[in-house]
């Protein structure tokens, strides 16, 4: 079995969703009751914390874990500035904890989630590939500690004998998004279409532009990738990028919004200084035979047709 820890989150449910396409059965670890959308599937849900080593280990003898994908937060998200010290040691700790659990249990391969964020403060166009040495810095707190993680991993990876994975996931968007544009416009455009509203885009860290453009991958495509990495027979790296392989502008995604919304008030003024880059996914093809099934046109429509069915995160 699998044990996904946040498999009932936005991006877990639909990598949970992916594996039991391909097979697994997935045992899925979580803080606080939710109901779980897998019944009568091959799902079994646990209430546990990550931070509580002896509760994660009492897992292991209920279940036969053979893999564990990580995409619970290893940080102090959002930010606790009464006690930002112990925040960090929960972060870092919930981390070993899995890696701990993972060396008692046998496991053989660890997926961990990082973020595109660690590419962040390179100045260059075109793909950004995994051998990229990386800034120091980081421009927020999630991607310093991703980058913390991942230097983590590679550590504890050479010293266990596991293999942790290190899974660089693009922007990512689609069903049960909670974030909204908190990095990039898309998810709050095609919700303001849907509502017939203008979006709403001050949550961004950035004025929003036509011709900005990210490397968007849909989270079914981010969820069957997650999951193909993890049930390979063989990988031959520690990291890989997770991405639709592409940059998408703005531009693209509203003329595709409006294909299905013709009347949506979704359009953002000309500007914008950022070069275009995306996420190279040669890697990933290679070891998992991964192709995104979602481009920018069928993203919109399957998000649209999500909503406009009632849903709303």
């Amino acid at each position: 079995m699998i044990l996904v820890t946040g498999g009932l989150g936005f991006i877990g449910t639909h990598t949970v969703r992916a594996l039991l396409d391909l097979g697994a059965s997935c045992v899925l670890v979580q803080r606080r009751n939710a109901p779980a959308p897998f019944d009568g599937e091959r799902v079994i849900v646990e209430r546990a914390d990550i931070t509580d080593l002896p509760g994660l280990l009492d897992i292991g003898k209920r279940h036969e874990i053979t893999g564990i994908v990580h995409l619970a937060g290893s940080m102090p998200w959002p930010p606790d500035p009464e006690r930002p010290v112990e925040a960090t040691r929960r972060a870092v700790g919930g981390l070993l904890n899995i890696v701990q659990a993972a060396q008692e249990w046998g496991v053989r391969r660890v997926g961990v989630a990082s973020t595109i964020g660690v590419y962040s403060g390179l100045t260059r166009e075109g793909p950004l590939s995994e051998d990229l040495p990386l800034p120091m810095t980081a421009p927020h707190l999630i991607p310093t500690f991703k980058k913390i993680g991942e230097l983590l991993n590679d550590h504890l990876a050479d010293t266990t004998g596991i293999e942790i994975v290190n899974c660089r996931i693009s922007a990512t968007w689609g069903p049960l998004d909670p974030h909204g544009p908190l990095f990039f416009a898309a998810p709050e455009l095609v919700r303001a279409a849907v509502h017939g509203t203008e979006p709403d885009l001050r949550p961004m860290r950035a004025p929003a532009y036509a011709e900005d453009s990210i490397d968007l991958c849909y989270v079914k495509d981010t969820g069957r990738a997650i999951a193909l990495l993890q049930l390979a027979d063989r990988l031959g790296h520690r990291t890989y990028n997770v991405a639709s392989g592409r940059a998408t502008t703005n531009v693209e995604l509203i003329a595709a919004i409006k294909q299905v919304v013709p009347d949506a008030r979704i359009d953002l003024p000309t500007g914008g200084t950022g070069r275009p880059s995306w996420l190279d996914i040669t890697r990933l093809q290679k070891d998992t035979g991964f192709a995104p099934a979602y481009d920018t046109e069928r993203s919109v429509a399957d998000y649209i047709a999500w909503l406009r069915a009632g849903n709303e995160y």
